[in-house]
């Protein structure tokens, strides 16, 4: 077999194994887009959706990892084709574990939902850093399969958007349960919902710095903003 024949079946290797964790991640866009639309209606039918999928994200990512290893096994990359599977690795792991705190929401709305009809807490915040939260996976993911430093370094830094919104939520909240100690347990729950949200941007954002890993060589986990503005 020639070398031109392992290159082009490598090449082969790399698409399909993107392909799947698109499709992972694509499913994971769903999860939490549903963990959102119960949030908004307390629709008890989505959160069943969400936590029922679960099982298949967590299939996934034991099913892309093996194929993960396979292809290092079979191929032995070096450089970048190494750096770009071992992101991959790393990537599905996110994916899950996003893919888990999009269960939070769903569980944590199934038991505000239970518990109480009346919602006293404002959570615009929440809804808004949810929608942030989403979109940034998305260009993550985008990036991600285009391998673009650019837009992955620009989700690094919107990332920051998300963390202020938590934070503005967090204070609020702390205001209304002093004001109001009934509303004690809801907004507990609430700032469990608000701390997934957050998890999700950093889920994301680490997928972003993936994408610098691969195409520059670079680990910019923890970098100065300065260092991640030159991508």
């Amino acid at each position: 077999m020639s070398d031109k024949h392992l290159s082009s079946r490598f090449d082969v290797d790399l698409d399909l194994l993107l392909t799947r964790l698109l499709e992972m991640g694509g499913l994971v866009e769903a999860q939490i887009a549903r963990a959102m639309e119960a949030l908004n209606t307390f629709d008890l039918a989505l959160v069943e959706q969400v936590l029922e999928s679960e099982r298949r994200l967590n299939a996934m990512e034991i099913e892309i990892d093996e194929e993960v290893s396979n292809i290092i096994v079979r191929r032995q990359p070096t450089a970048r084709d190494l750096r770009l599977l071992m992101a991959a690795s790393k990537c599905i792991t996110n994916l899950e574990r996003t893919g888990d705190e999009a269960r939070k929401i769903a569980k944590r709305t199934r038991r505000i939902a239970m518990v109480t009809t009346t919602r006293t807490v404002n959570i615009a915040e929440i809804k808004a850093s949810g929608e942030m939260a989403a979109n940034i996976l998305r260009h993550a993911l985008d990036a991600f399969a285009r391998m673009d430093t650019v837009a992955a370094a620009q989700i690094v830094q919107d990332d920051a958007a998300i963390d202020n919104e938590f934070g503005a939520f967090v204070r609020k909240l702390i205001t209304s349960m002093m004001e109001d100690p009934v509303t004690i347990t809801m907004g507990l729950d609430y700032l469990f919902i608000a701390k997934a949200i957050e998890r999700i941007g950093d889920h994301a954002t680490n997928i972003a710095e993936f994408v610098i890993y691969v195409v520059k060589g670079t680990d910019i986990r923890h970098a100065p903003r300065e260092q991640i503005e030159r991508y």
